[in-house]
């Protein structure tokens, strides 16, 4: 039994998550400890989104910018350059609001909610945070003298928007994954394909010329402060609205 138990790691999804939703009782020391931590990481992320967005806005390019462009664009390997395009492909739309559909559709499978609706919360957070930062800074896409800009956007540079969406909402699924599934190949897995897909984003958007260095270090920056909010507002939601889903339920008495 224990190893069809080890091969199934879906199949309990449901008492997976219940047992996660109740796994909030820390001793008061502990919880003060890693509240405070989590405090101070807060803290330092949003000053350095602060200082990051007040130079950009005040100088608008920095050269160094220009310096990491044509370092990432100097490379010439032709699967380097497929696996660059095909990420930020991604993240375009119709493909990108067609994959957010389909893993919102496979969290439903599970019966999940509460985890399906935070997921499109998700998604939409974080495409709205980048939409009002990109129109208060109003930064210039790249352009100039040996970059080469693989398609013209009109929108704005700052904050990247793949960057964004892909932090805030693959992000996001790796924290169920990781919450949710028991300790496996499988959620290995999944861990290690939506942290290079998290990763490899903002290469890619350099590789292609369409943002600067800048803009994809502000776009992890905020979009982490945006995941943390998520995660909160993820937390804060499961305990009030959805307690009769199997996931949330309370546990039975033992007699």
């Amino acid at each position: 039994m224990s190893v069809e138990k080890e091969k199934a790691p879906l199949g309990n999804i449901p008492q997976q998550a219940q047992q996660a939703a109740r796994a909030k009782t820390a001793p008061p020391r502990e919880r003060r400890y890693r509240q405070t931590i989590s405090m101070i990481g807060l803290v330092l992320l949003a000053v350095a989104f602060g200082v990051l967005t007040f130079f950009v806005k005040a100088y608008h390019s920095f050269p160094i910018d220009l310096m990491v462009t044509l370092g990432i664009q100097s490379i010439h390997f032709a699967p380097f350059a497929g696996l660059m395009v095909a990420i930020s492909w991604l993240g375009f739309w119709p493909q990108q609001g067609f994959v957010t559909l389909l893993i919102v559709v496979v969290i439903l499978f599970f019966g999940l909610q509460w985890e399906a609706m935070a997921s499109i919360v998700a998604a939409i957070l974080s495409a709205l945070v980048d939409v009002v930062v990109k129109d208060l800074i109003q930064r210039p896409r790249p352009s100039g003298a040996g970059i080469h800009v693989l398609a013209r956007l009109n929108d704005f540079s700052f904050p990247s928007g793949h960057v964004m969406f892909f932090v805030g909402f693959y992000g996001f699924i790796g924290f169920l994954v990781f919450s949710l599934l028991k300790p496996s190949k499988l959620r290995t897995s999944l861990l290690i394909v939506l942290g290079l897909l998290i990763g490899l984003v903002g290469i890619s958007r350099i590789f292609e010329g369409e943002h600067w260095a800048s803009d994809v270090l502000g776009a992890y920056l905020l979009g982490t402060l945006t995941l943390l909010a998520i995660i909160q507002i993820y937390r804060w939601g499961k305990s009030r609205f959805f307690v009769r889903q199997p996931v949330a339920k309370p546990e039975s008495p033992k007699t």
